[in-house]
């Protein structure tokens, strides 16, 4: 099975590392995806030789060239170029099955940008998040009236090789959209406060990002493994009379919880926007 994508951005990128770190088997084959199943497409010139040179994939400037020599292309573009891209390959995308990692664009939309109906394509939404970039990723899998129970096994296949990967409905996909793939940053901005927090503490920049972040990556884990509510875990961590007591007060003084949640909320509506 060969695969195809138009863009070799961040996602792109986390997509193919994915595949080949782990050996991914797709389709109804035996043998592990390589270098030699993947071609690429990207606009600069540069772009292309780093990719050829650190995946040793094949290359091109030309769209079209990607899908034709595709069994599956990965649409991996920011949204506002789809309609460009896909007016370039429309007519060579035959029955293929596509994936879109863009965010706001609905299976309905993007399928007319395709001129043809969602249900009579082979076409998938999926939301990665910057976590893949390490084999950490979450993706949410939204799934078209024309896919087939082999295309979700393929399309699983490929974003589990970087994370994990979970089938949604479509009227979820803005949510996960804010939740997973915009949230890292919101997540990062934490981590840049807990050190900036510890700096004015005494402590070395460099070493406050190591104990800020590795508290983060850990806690997250905790609450993926132990199965509890994660305010049953904060409980944990909060002593009578104790200091993070005092940390979560202030945390709410200042409106945490609720600025969260309307960051959550900002993102879930451009995407609808878009």
């Amino acid at each position: 099975m060969n695969i195809g994508f138009i863009g070799l951005g961040n996602m792109a990128t986390a997509i193919i590392g994915g595949l080949l770190r782990e050996g991914t088997v797709l389709g109804a084959g035996e043998e592990a995806i390589t270098a030699a199943n993947i071609i690429g497409s990207a606009k600069t010139g540069a772009t292309r030789r780093a990719k050829a040179e650190e995946f040793g994939i094949v290359v091109t400037a030309d769209n079209r060239t990607v899908v034709e020599q595709a069994d599956v292309v990965v649409l991996a573009v920011k949204p506002q170029f789809f309609p460009e891209v896909i007016e370039e390959v429309r007519d060579v995308i035959g029955d293929k099955l596509v994936i879109s990692i863009a965010a706001g664009l609905t299976l309905e939309r993007i399928a007319d940008l395709f001129g043809r109906d969602a249900a009579t394509m082979r076409l998938i939404r999926c939301m990665p998040n910057t976590p893949a970039l390490v084999n950490a990723g979450c993706t949410a899998v939204c799934l078209g009236e024309g896919t087939t129970e082999a295309d979700e096994e393929t399309c699983i296949g490929l974003m589990s090789s970087f994370g994990r990967a979970v089938v949604i409905p479509e009227r979820l996909m803005d949510a996960a959209s804010a939740v997973s793939g915009s949230s890292p940053a919101f997540v990062f901005m934490f981590i840049e406060s807990l050190a900036d927090g510890a700096v004015a503490a005494g402590m070395p920049r460099a070493q406050a990002y190591e104990f800020a972040a590795a508290a983060v990556a850990g806690s997250a884990q905790l609450v993926l493994e132990a199965g509890r509510h994660p305010g049953d875990l904060k409980d944990m961590v909060c002593s009578p009379g104790g200091t993070t007591i005092q940390g979560v007060k202030a945390l709410e003084e200042g409106g945490f919880r609720a600025s969260v949640m309307n960051a959550v909320d900002a993102c879930v509506r451009k995407a609808q926007q878009l």
